[in-house]
């Protein structure tokens, strides 16, 4: 079963396994922003509405739109 970033509470962690195939509009920003397979990321926020989204990857901090993160394919990790 894929999970989404809204899937995570914050603090939780989580490494990218792929992309959403209907999302070829924002894979690319998202490959340019470091968001590659394999990158192990942190939930920090989640703002009140969904929109918008904070993780800490590679060392700083990224607001992603909703529809941004939801392109994500993520497992939990520890």
């Amino acid at each position: 079963m894929s999970k989404k970033l809204k899937d995570l509470s914050p603090g939780e962690r989580a490494e990218i396994t792929g992309y959403e195939r209907s999302g070829k509009v924002y894979r690319e920003k998202l490959l340019a922003m470091g968001l590659t397979k394999g990158t192990v990321l942190t939930l920090k926020k989640i703002a009140p509405l969904g929109d918008p989204v904070e993780v800490s990857v590679r060392d700083f901090n990224l607001l992603l739109r909703k529809d941004e993160a939801d392109i994500l394919i993520i497992r939990r990790v520890k």
